[in-house]
């Protein structure tokens, strides 16, 4: 059961304090949406929310139904339809407000990659089950109850995370009338990560191909994510939006893909864990609050042992078949 509850256990202990939720502008027509991370509850990733002449586009709905509802009065706000969802993968933390809002907006198209097939027949199989075996244990009025049963409400609720548009390569797309560009990375950090580039706004989503305040490992491939880091270092951004953290300008991008790099490399040599650990916070640390620095320990002292120094983990989560 470790694997699959470990992020949640994470943060539940080594947790930051929470971020501002509100929506914050980075570009004309683009807002940014922080995710959280709450002490005991399993973490929000990051929201996007886009104006196009036809209506709003949103990339990444976060988990919880508190970023659902803030997402949902953001929109709201606007007083213009929500047209489509990009979600950057199938993590729970990425999809979990799609039912929210394609309830109110039910004309929203989901866009995405056919990633989320494979995993409901995998990795969230599996973690169903486990959650499964994990509620009788708990008491009625446990605070771990109300959020598994949430956290299952998320994984059959396969009408709004089945995509309505399949990206299956990179290329332009033309979305409520705005132009964007939409990319695929597969094996990266899932089986198929999309990324979303407003050219018009210099605004890059790149989902959890970069997070902070240290990769998650939980279903990569780390050889085809640094490919994947490649191909973003190509697109002429100004702000990059990652899957958890602040965003970034084009300079912390290239700390984040280096330090990524050099990870990979350590955790490849003899070097000892903690050196591994020690040399991504000298590299990153710059690109998060210091008060992370505990929970990007935490997070990479799992992922050394059971991800980055374990072939046979990679290639059953997340990497192509040698």
């Amino acid at each position: 059961m470790r694997a699959l509850f470990l992020f949640c256990f994470v943060v539940g202990f080594l947790g930051p304090a929470h971020a501002d939720a509100r929506t914050k502008p980075l570009a004309p027509g683009v807002a940014w949406l922080p995710g959280e991370f709450v002490p005991g509850r399993q973490p929000d990733g990051n929201s996007l929310l886009i104006e196009a002449p036809q209506g709003l586009l949103v990339f990444d709905t976060g988990r919880s139904e508190r970023h659902a509802q803030r997402l949902l009065s953001a929109l709201r706000a606007h007083e213009r339809p929500l047209l489509f969802i990009v979600n950057s993968h199938w993590h729970l933390d990425h999809i979990g407000g799609n039912a929210a809002l394609k309830k109110a907006f039910p004309g929203a198209k989901v866009v995405a990659s056919a990633a989320i097939g494979a995993a409901r027949k995998g990795f969230l199989a599996r973690y169903r089950q486990q959650i499964e075996q994990r509620l009788p244990t708990l008491p009625a009025d446990a605070a771990e109850r109300a959020s598994l049963d949430h956290e299952l409400e998320i994984i059959d609720a396969h009408e709004a995370s089945t995509p309505d548009i399949t990206i299956d390569h990179a290329g332009p797309q033309r979305m409520a009338g705005r132009e964007l560009i939409v990319g695929l990375a597969p094996h990266a950090a899932t089986a198929g990560d999309v990324w979303l580039y407003d050219p018009a706004a210099k605004v890059l989503a790149a989902g959890d191909l970069v997070t902070l305040p240290a990769p998650l490992f939980d279903t990569a491939c780390p050889a085809s994510w640094t490919q994947a880091l490649e191909q973003l270092a190509t697109i002429d951004f100004e702000w990059l939006v990652p899957g958890h953290g602040a965003p970034m300008r084009r300079l912390g991008f290239e700390i984040y893909r280096k330090a990524y790099g050099r990870l990979l490399r350590c955790a490849a040599s003899d070097a000892d864990k903690p050196q591994c650990i020690d040399g991504w916070l000298h590299d990153a640390g710059s690109l998060f609050p210091p008060e992370d620095h505990r929970l990007a320990r935490g997070l990479l002292d799992y992922y050394l042992d059971q991800h980055l120094r374990k072939p046979e983990a990679q290639q059953r989560l997340g990497c192509p078949d040698s």
